[in-house]
């Protein structure tokens, strides 16, 4: 059995940050290494009761912060979940997309990943680090499966603050394409995967799709925003893990002081103590106006910004990540993920779907999640 899966016996995977009770649910951290909840999430109760099977546990990156998993504690491959759908040894897998990991492995993969709109899916059973822009979403083999699989777990859950209030969704793969508007973001075509775009550009405009380029230089303000409030918020949810109820606890202190510095310190990697840091230094008295309050200042820009870009285009198009291929050796831990986020952090940050396909992300206006299932599903063929 593979190291980056818990079990395999069922049909559908899960991430390590979703809680089961017949496993444990690690975050890719030493700090919740033997770590088993006494209840399971809600989506993977629904998932159940919807007649799917659950297949296990696949490996993150600690706390889902990073490019592709490459700080996992345990050994793992990059883009654990998409690698073992592309390979079928599951159907499908729920993936929370925190700092889109799982949009960069579908994309690496070549295998269906939707980041549905924020609060169709519940977050209750999430281990949470950035509430505001989480997101469970669904990797498969197509469009067809990510559809079937998302209408099972979405829904109104009273237990979810966040959690819209339709009981349930419907994902639509007809919806006609002829005479939607597509945009290009021009400020996104860089990168080894352009020539991606360029081909789903292609099939859409066989479809009857009107494809233009649109200028969105706001990506740039996201990702700078959604890390700073991805920070901030992550500082205040990892601080539960102290050492003292669960998760890992040093062996030597002498006071309570050194209980919580020896957990911490010994138990996190690099990324997670730096994000734990920053979000700190953000939400201190000195540089709450000047870090925080900007960037949700800078969330709500953004998210102006992509109102008109969804007045010109009903469906925006940009690679989902810089290179074709990547090694755990070239993904450095302070720099790599903010780079790369800036293909992602826009449709984190503002809540909006987003949908991989054929190694392109396609990004539309809340709720629209049907049309770009449709728009995937239509290309695969």
């Amino acid at each position: 059995m593979d190291a980056y899966i818990t079990k395999l016996d069922g049909a559908v995977a899960v991430d390590d940050t979703i809680l089961t009770t017949g496993c444990p649910t690690t975050a890719g951290s030493r700090m919740l290494e033997n770590f088993t909840s006494l209840f399971e999430a809600t989506a993977v109760t629904k998932m159940k009761a919807a007649g799917y099977t659950l297949a296990g546990k696949t490996a993150v990156g600690e706390f889902g912060l990073d490019t592709l998993g490459e700080t996992c504690f345990f050994d793992a491959p990059l883009g654990a979940a998409a690698k073992i759908v592309s390979e079928g040894e599951v159907m499908a897998a729920l993936n929370v997309d925190l700092n889109g990991a799982p949009r960069r492995a579908a994309a690496l993969y070549g295998v269906t990943f939707i980041k549905p709109t924020y609060g169709t899916v519940s977050r209750v059973g999430v281990v949470p680090c950035a509430c505001s822009g989480e997101q469970i979403g669904v990797t498969a083999k197509s469009a067809k499966e990510a559809a079937s699989l998302l209408a099972a777990i979405a829904g109104h859950d009273p237990g979810d603050g966040t959690s819209f209030s339709a009981g349930k969704y419907e994902y639509a793969l007809d919806i006609p394409l002829a005479g939607k508007r597509v945009g290009i973001i021009r400020e996104l075509m860089t990168g080894e995967n352009t020539g991606k775009v360029e081909t789903m550009a292609a099939k859409l405009r066989a479809l009857g799709a009107e494809v233009t380029d649109i200028s969105l230089p706001e990506v740039s303000l996201a990702k700078t925003a959604w890390q700073v409030l991805l920070a901030a918020e992550t500082c205040n949810n990892l601080s539960r893990y102290d050492g003292v109820k669960f998760g890992y606890r040093t062996e030597e202190y002498k006071n309570i002081e050194e209980l919580y510095v020896g957990s911490r310190s010994e138990s996190m990697g690099l990324l997670a103590k730096a994000v734990i840091l920053y979000g700190s230094d953000v939400l201190s008295k000195g540089r709450y106006d000047d870090c925080y309050d900007r960037a949700l200042r800078a969330r709500r820009r953004v998210r102006e910004a992509l109102a008109g870009a969804f007045g010109e285009a009903d469906i925006l198009l940009s690679p989902a990540c810089l290179k074709a291929a990547y090694t755990k050796e070239e993904l450095k831990p302070l720099l790599s993920v903010y780079e790369e986020s800036v293909y992602t952090a826009f449709a984190s940050v503002t809540g909006v779907p987003a949908v991989i396909s054929g190694g392109v992300q396609m990004v539309s206006d809340t709720l629209n999640d049907a049309l770009l299932l449709s728009a995937a599903a239509q290309t695969e063929v």
